[in-house]
């Protein structure tokens, strides 16, 4: 059995009236269960060429309404650089310059197409990404 950790660490001194410091770790599982997640699409980078909408994960590739997890990351060094991403058409947010996200995926194909889209909001963009697949 697989077992991989996800640790996320958030610190600030000036964002609140105290100082903020928060530590969580959540080790990654199948739906329903506590086994480690099995199979992961590696760790890759999509260098772009241009702005048009990119499909990182078709969901009728995956097992759906399981506990997969993505993780993205904009490698920008450019502040006002950042990747839309989009699940099964809806924008979930932008990633700018050094942003990551760790975000949990159904891949469902029962009622919409749940892709993971990318639009990057210049040509010749990276995005790093990487999928924990619970197959």
């Amino acid at each position: 059995m697989a077992t991989t950790t996800a640790t996320i660490t958030l610190a600030s001194t000036d964002l609140l009236s105290d100082e903020l410091s928060l530590t969580t770790t959540a080790t990654l599982t199948q739906a329903g269960n506590s086994t480690g997640l099995t199979g992961a699409a590696g760790l890759s980078r999509k260098k772009t060429g241009d702005t048009n909408e990119y499909t990182l994960f078709a969901a009728a590739g995956y097992t759906d309404d399981k506990a997969h997890k993505v993780y993205l990351k904009n490698t920008s060094t450019t502040a006002a650089q950042y990747f839309e991403v989009q699940v099964a058409g809806a924008v979930v947010g932008r990633l700018y310059a050094g942003d990551w996200a760790l975000i949990p995926w159904s891949a469902d194909t029962t009622g919409t197409n749940c892709d993971i889209d990318i639009t990057p909001s210049a040509a010749d963009m990276t995005l790093e990404y990487m999928l924990f697949t619970d197959e």
